[in-house]
């Protein structure tokens, strides 16, 4: 009996010993994952070579902006092709671009202040009903990860079988961050 005790004991004890090494390297190793300094500005990570964000973290104290679904603008209403009436999805994303920077203007905000895009792409007929994602990543490269705003927000790029307007080939929808005031620790 004084055996199996004893193995008990020592089992235990081992069993504790693993907890608590494994916590003080965790504690040592594992970085925090929260901000040990506050945050004043939203912070984008991801590789420097990629067009966008991998993630985009806020302040604690921060507001935001979103658009709902924003459609491309008609530009001949007594065009034949969709590509008269609307354009193809390259222009159509130009179009919304503009479109949610001037909402974003309207609200004391920019680009600059975009911090994620999630986008709506359909089949386009004239690329026998495949999805025209370059003539998208064409038209953001206009807006984004450029020498006047440099800014890659995340993105979502998702492929969908139909939007309201049969003409539409492409639906933006933006979140921006208001800068955040550096004394609101």
């Amino acid at each position: 009996m004084a055996i199996n005790r004893n193995v008990k004991v020592l089992i235990g004890t081992a069993i504790l010993s693993c907890f608590i090494g494994a916590s003080v390297y965790a504690s040592t190793v594992t970085p925090n994952k929260f901000p040990l300094t506050p945050m004043h500005e939203p912070e984008f990570y991801g590789s420097p070579s990629s067009s966008i964000a991998s993630a985009v973290a806020l302040p604690g104290k921060s507001a935001t902006f979103s658009t709902s679904g924003t459609v491309p603008p008609l530009l001949n209403k007594d065009g034949a092709t969709v590509y008269e009436r609307y354009g193809n999805t390259e222009k159509q994303a130009e179009g919304i671009m503009k479109n949610i920077e001037k909402q974003l203007t309207d609200q004391g905000l920019s680009l600059k202040d975009v911090v994620y895009l999630r986008v709506y792409v359909t089949p386009d007929a004239a690329l026998q009903g495949k999805f025209d994602y370059t003539g998208w990543f064409n038209a953001y490269a206009k807006f984004f990860n450029t020498k006047e705003n440099p800014v890659k927000p995340a993105r979502s790029t998702v492929g969908v079988a139909g939007l309201v307007n049969a003409d539409w080939l492409i639906e933006i929808e933006a979140v921006a961050a208001y800068p955040t005031p550096h004394n609101q620790d």
